[in-house]
């Protein structure tokens, strides 16, 4: 198989455009308003340095690290930017990825929105109320959505019922 030169300058301009396309990219919080916001410094102060990292500047913690890939009691998960509920613990499953993962959401408590961060389509995954960053959403999760919500567990806080 031969590769034209016409053909061979595509695909490398395409590749070269690809940071620049990822870096266009702002996190939601930048593209909405939202019920619940503040400042950088305000959230620097109220977030842990992790949390902002991923809530604030969708960032991602090392897979397994979080505790709550361990938390399988009765309860819900709440936004650790904004005590937004987001999941229900019986929407989680495990599946092996690292991050604590859901099948759905609540209701009207995400927003998602496609990011180039890595230079292909993703399903990203913010709390409606604050717009902080939670993870990604993939088409590989178990029945009823067939969803895998992987989110990040610093983003998150867990209260028993």
């Amino acid at each position: 198989m031969t590769i034209s030169r016409r053909n061979m300058l595509a695909w490398l301009g395409a590749g070269a455009a690809m940071p620049i396309v990822a870096a266009c990219g702002s996190p939601a919080s930048a593209q909405q308003t939202f019920r619940i916001r503040h400042s950088e410094a305000e959230w620097r102060r109220l977030l842990s340095p992790a949390a902002f990292r991923v809530l604030r500047e969708e960032g991602t913690e090392r897979a397994f690290t979080s505790a709550l890939n361990n938390e399988h009691r009765r309860g819900m998960f709440h936004c650790a930017g904004c005590d937004n509920a987001v999941y229900a613990s019986s929407t989680k499953f495990d599946s092996g990825t690292g991050w604590p993962s859901f099948w759905r959401e609540q209701a009207d408590s995400v927003g998602f929105e496609t990011d180039y961060l890595l230079g292909y389509p993703r399903t990203a995954v913010h709390c409606a109320d604050c717009g902080g960053h939670l993870g990604h959403r993939f088409n590989d999760g178990p029945q009823p959505t067939g969803k895998r919500h992987c989110i990040n567990g610093v983003a998150l806080m867990f209260r028993p019922s």
